[in-house]
């Protein structure tokens, strides 16, 4: 005998609203323009104490849709969950994702932690159709991109 029971689920909406035109966003050409737009961005104070970890959401034409702030941890590391930044980037249309992230003590060299989250997400994007277009070490002094080196 089959039963019609009602269940009680949450109602789940998409939406992205940003409050300025397509032309005023700006257009990321290059590691050192992303790093430019992370830096303005980054609580200085603290790019030395607390290792965090940002995305900046692209277009297809790599107008940045926005930046999320995914994790902030402590000295020796953030976690960075795949499930978060992926659905971010669903919920705002996003064609292209730069990760980034800093390292407290400001060596800017990639870990083998980095280096395997960064291939992860590559792939888990790839199934999304979207696009893993660097990976940024930064500090307040200079930054490492996993493009220039050729690691994406």
């Amino acid at each position: 005998m089959v039963h019609n029971t009602l269940f009680k689920v949450a109602e789940v909406e998409i939406s992205y609203k940003p409050n300025y035109k397509a032309s005023e966003r700006p257009k990321i050409s290059s590691s050192k323009e992303a790093y430019e737009l992370l830096i303005a961005h980054w609580s200085l104070g603290r790019i030395e104490f607390l290792e965090e970890f940002k995305i900046i959401l692209l277009n297809r034409r790599n107008r940045v849709l926005g930046m999320v702030d995914i994790s902030i941890g402590g000295v020796s590391g953030t976690l960075a969950d795949p499930k978060v930044i992926f659905a971010v980037a669903l919920k705002s249309g996003t064609s292209g994702i730069i990760l980034c992230h800093n390292h407290p003590t400001s060596e800017l060299d990639p870990s083998r932690e980095d280096i395997a989250l960064t291939e992860k997400l590559k792939q888990g994007a790839k199934l999304l159709d979207l696009l893993i277009l660097d990976h940024l070490i930064i500090s307040k002094d200079g930054f490492y991109s996993f493009a220039d080196e050729g690691l994406i």
